[in-house]
């Protein structure tokens, strides 16, 4: 009785602490995401760029994992994903002829689509809207681009011709890391300028997938944030009423 007592207070005491530090953990994963996107392109010139995208990229892959921590099965697929698209990554970036680039773009969507499942489960079950919530909601806006932003880059090496750059050369006219990044935004807000056009029948479909996700999910993040403050802000009226 006594060991199932103190193994029910450890217990107790684990669940205290996740619940604490997972706020932190959300808004690790949000910094980490916009920081890897605003660098990018920025970084990618440089003599040591990729070397810098990569450990940008892995600091945002393990903290969302970090996220994903709290239910077993999650957490188990999460590493399953992870862990090899990491090792996969550094052996590319120093023996390029090992392992293709393919093996650690596809796993790296398979784990951004998980990270995407978990948050908007977490934002439709949610019963009111909190900085977590709000978190959770532009870090998905954010996980979506740059799925799609290795989708273009896988893309763009099977298939060189998918993509048709209209820009001057100088901006390049290859579909890397910062011309994906960019057109996956660009398609995801559906601003559409243009300069960077879908060729192929891969990346036609890819595009409008990504269009249609994007106005979607705003659609449907909208509506489930009022219907939580509609529903929370009548209580709490009431409350402060009755006081």
């Amino acid at each position: 009785m006594t060991d199932s007592s103190g193994h029910s207070q450890i217990r107790q005491t684990l669940a205290a602490a996740y619940a604490r530090a997972s706020p932190s953990y959300h808004l690790i994963f949000l910094v980490a995401l916009g920081l890897f996107i605003v660098a990018v392109p920025f970084v990618e010139a440089l003599p040591g760029g990729e070397l810098i995208n990569s450990g940008l990229l892995t600091l945002v892959l393990i903290s969302g994992v970090l996220v994903l921590r709290a239910r077993r099965g999650t957490l188990v697929l999460a590493m399953v994903l992870v862990v090899p698209g990491l090792v996969a990554r550094w052996i590319n970036y120093f023996r390029p002829d090992l392992i293709p680039p393919a093996v650690h773009l596809v796993l790296g969507m398979l784990f951004l689509v998980l990270v995407a499942v978990q948050f908007m489960r977490f934002i439709l079950r949610s019963p009111r809207v909190t900085a977590q919530v709000l978190e959770a909601g532009i870090s998905t806006y954010l996980v979506f681009g740059l799925l799609w932003t290795m989708a273009y880059i896988l893309v763009g090496r099977l298939w060189p011709d998918a993509f048709a750059f209209s820009s001057e050369p100088s901006a390049g006219r290859l579909m890397n890391a910062s011309n994906a990044l960019y057109y996956s935004f660009v398609t995801l807000t559906t601003m559409g300028y243009g300069d960077i056009l879908p060729v192929s029948r891969v990346a036609r479909m890819l595009a409008i997938t990504e269009a249609t996700t994007g106005v979607l999910y705003m659609s449907v993040l909208i509506a489930r944030l009022v219907g939580m403050y509609s529903t929370v802000t009548p209580i709490e009226n009431k409350s402060d009423t009755d006081q």
